[in-house]
């Protein structure tokens, strides 16, 4: 049995301008130990899927439907109070994007990572603070930081002392919603060697987002990407690295340098993400793909089983 299953998820925000479809349908499983990237374009719904999976969508969003099993439980019937006493932090954990923005101002580092521990996790506040030590070591800070405010670190400093935050008790899938975003790329480095370990070290499952599918090929053992708020390939990361379905993954890939074999010329792909308050017909992606023709435009395309685990989205694998 996955750690997490999601089925058929969908996620809407009601605003004064319409319904924004920003999750639409998304289903995907995550095993015991293993890494899911998730990748797509800004605003293709991959941290709503995030929210959604920590059953916390933001205002105005509401999870309309779907089912998301986590160890066996389907989390999404169960009651805000059940929901923090049992499931946040303790089954599934977040890195929140941006962690200036995640961490208190007005409290120290310390306090911040003990107020999980002694709250949801039954410690003394004097385990708590040998616990604090341990983690701060386990993120490659000095333990002194406890007693630091948010403004006297770095930004990769920050990003750690988050990290650390998710892992205070140890749950066993975490989410880490583009933990590089707004870090130099030496920083980058520091952080996803520091995923790395922790999930050789640790055997968690992660869910990792992101837009750069450079960062995502470091950690992922699976890929799912994302487009107007549908996946529309998913399968193993080196069958979606090396053979490509989906037009749209197809173009991502050649937008980026390669370091080494052939000189190509980088693609980019015309026009803008769709309007999810009203979302074109049939495929989503059709009027910006090269290789679109009939049914593109009016129907919608099923995810489809191309090879063993590897599925896609597409009319020119589906009409066949």
């Amino acid at each position: 049995m996955p750690l997490l299953e999601v089925r058929n998820l969908k996620t809407y925000y009601y605003t004064l301008s319409g319904v924004v479809k920003a999750v639409d349908g998304v289903s995907f499983t995550v095993e015991r130990g293993e890494t899911l990237g998730i990748a797509g374009e800004s605003g293709s719904g991959k941290s709503t899927v995030a929210f959604s999976v920590m059953v916390m969508p933001p205002p105005p969003g509401r999870i309309v439907s779907g089912d998301i099993i986590l160890d066996g439980e389907n989390i999404v019937k169960m009651k805000e109070s059940e929901l923090r006493r049992k499931i946040r932090w303790k089954k599934i954990s977040m890195v929140f994007q941006g962690a200036m923005n995640a961490l208190n101002p007005v409290y120290t580092i310390g306090y911040q990572i003990a107020e999980p521990l002694i709250l949801h996790g039954g410690y003394t506040k004097k385990e708590a603070e040998e616990r604090v030590k341990e983690l701060l070591e386990m993120v490659g800070l000095d333990p002194t930081i406890a007693k630091r405010y948010p403004h006297e670190l770095s930004g990769g400093q920050k990003q750690r002392v988050v990290i650390a935050m998710a892992l205070a008790l140890e749950p066993p899938l975490v989410i880490a919603d583009e933990p590089t975003t707004a870090l130099d790329v030496v920083v980058q480095a520091q952080i996803m060697n520091l995923l790395k370990k922790l999930k050789w070290e640790k055997k968690i499952s992660m869910i990792f987002i992101s837009h750069d599918l450079a960062v995502i090929a470091e950690v992922a053992d699976k890929i799912a990407v994302m487009y107007g708020g549908k996946i529309v390939e998913y399968g193993p990361a080196d069958k979606v690295y090396t053979e490509p379905k989906h037009p749209y993954t197809r173009l991502l890939l050649k937008s980026i340098p390669r370091l080494r074999g052939p000189i190509e010329k980088l693609e980019y792909i015309p026009g803008v993400p769709p309007d999810l308050r009203n979302p074109p017909p049939g495929c989503r992606f059709h009027p910006r793909c090269p290789y679109r023709f009939d049914p593109c435009d009016k129907e919608e395309p099923p995810l489809i089983e191309v090879e063993k685990d590897h599925y896609v989205a597409c009319w020119l694998y589906a009409k066949r």
